[in-house]
């Protein structure tokens, strides 16, 4: 793995018993929301990208694997990004740059090409790295550090209020719209209809493109609390005498983020052809499609119960229990049939809520000077999404429903996490400013 992100990496903030910190987690909130939003439109779009460009479970899964090689890629230069121009500044770029990926979407549709789908996939997710390299490390220290769980927890809510209606509007205005999304079970298409069909995705792009743009404005001009440059100094030195290795809850919490992503994202990626299966649902895809919102509306419904939760207990130990949940609700998938498997995969996401935030503060957990840093390699090890493309394989060579087993091993890992491996060695003093 790549060496530690610069210090920016996780804005640290001037104490200032007078500054309210509240309005600029609300807008930060609005970040987490778009983010999830056009993340999980992937998710309509990969069935819609298999029927124009007949590919394989690999193939289509590739697509997804470009989306979070990016996160690996752009992390330290967005890190650096963020050191030379600003945080505000930043989040503003952060936002041009996924609005460009989004436009540059109509192009790839108007040829339509495969090739040009990926790049601009892979600018976008660019822009979304660079957002999350300084938000989510920013909620984590901003407060209480036994409250950051509950916390980040209660702002990624927003980011999967983005994701439960990310599949209502990738259903109505690309599923809805084409000929693969409304037929029933797998169907070859026409030239003409292929062209068709890659020209739907012109609409809801243009349309995302638009609010980006519209919250760049908005953020450009937002009075954002100043980030501390005297403390970010004083850091700087503290570290040298530090290491990050000595940390196991950082050691094992990288691999913890790395392999969570593996498991969310390949259910994300394979749920709308797992339910359209005969055997299972026997959806069109653009019903599977509006199935997939109670999937992220469960994730949504336990990142707000995990918040509260958390006030009262460990967030271990939170977290442990949700990854046993989540191993069974995988085995019924994979050993049933029908609605039961179709449901237990929906259930997935209410287990799924809270392992992202929860991993990421037992991650930075006693870093102290060193949170700015760790905060960097948790976030680089989002680009474990990238490995989805082992379940497509698996899904083509053993079947769809036998490739869920990777899952399931993925959530014996979180499991781990929670009981051990999240336990801090070597504590420092914490960062945060009061609440």
């Amino acid at each position: 793995m790549a060496g530690p992100v610069s210090s920016t990496a996780a804005p640290t903030v001037t104490h200032n018993p007078a500054t309210r910190y509240g309005p600029a987690l609300g807008l930060l909130a609005s970040l987490f929301f778009m983010w999830g939003f056009i993340t999980v439109i992937n998710n309509t779009l990969l069935p819609h990208l298999r029927s124009v460009f007949d590919l394989s479970y690999t193939q289509t899964t590739l697509i997804e694997s470009v989306w979070f090689i990016a996160y690996f890629v752009a992390s330290i230069p967005s890190a650096k990004l963020i050191e030379r121009i600003g945080y505000q500044k930043a989040l503003v770029v952060g936002l041009l740059i996924i609005a460009a990926g989004a436009l540059g979407m109509t192009l790839a549709a108007s040829i339509p090409s495969y090739g040009v789908t990926l790049v601009m996939l892979f600018v976008i997710a660019c822009g979304i790295a660079l957002l999350q390299v300084a938000a989510n490390p920013y909620v984590a220290v901003v407060g209480k550090p036994e409250t950051a769980s509950s916390r980040l927890n209660l702002v990624q809510a927003m980011n999967s209020a983005g994701t439960m209606l990310a599949p209502l509007f990738g259903a109505y205005l690309i599923l809805g719209r084409s000929k693969g999304g409304t037929a029933q079970g797998e169907i070859v298409l026409t030239q003409a209809e292929r062209l068709a069909d890659a020209q739907s995705v012109i609409l809801p792009y243009v349309l995302v493109a638009i609010v980006l743009v519209v919250l760049a404005v908005i953020i450009a001009r937002f009075p954002l609390p100043a980030m501390g440059n005297a403390m970010s100094r004083h850091n700087k030195e503290e570290r040298k005498k530090h290491s990050l290795w000595n940390h196991r809850n950082l050691v094992f919490g990288i691999p913890a983020i790395f392999i969570y992503l593996i498991a969310e994202i390949g259910v994300a990626n394979l749920f709308v052809n797992f339910v359209s299966q005969p055997d299972i649902a026997n959806l069109t895809h653009e019903q599977a499609g509006r199935y997939l919102t109670f999937l992220w509306g469960g994730m949504m419904v336990g990142r707000f119960a995990g918040s509260a939760i958390m006030q009262k207990f460990d967030a271990g130990n939170v977290l442990a229990a949700f990854s046993i949940g989540a191993f069974i609700v995988m085995i019924v998938t994979v050993f049933t049939t029908g609605p039961v498997a179709m449901w237990a995969l929906i259930l997935v996401g209410l287990f799924h809520s809270i392992m992202f935030p929860t991993i990421f503060t037992l991650g930075i957990k006693g870093l102290g000077p060193l949170t700015e840093e760790g905060s960097g390699l948790l976030i680089m090890a989002i680009a474990g999404g990238a490995l989805v493309v082992v379940q497509g394989w698996l899904a083509d060579s053993y079947g769809l429903q036998w490739s869920f087993l990777l899952t399931a091993v993925c959530e014996l890992y979180i499991l781990f996490y929670a009981l051990w491996g999240s336990k801090t060695t070597h504590a420092l003093p914490d960062q945060q400013v009061a609440e």
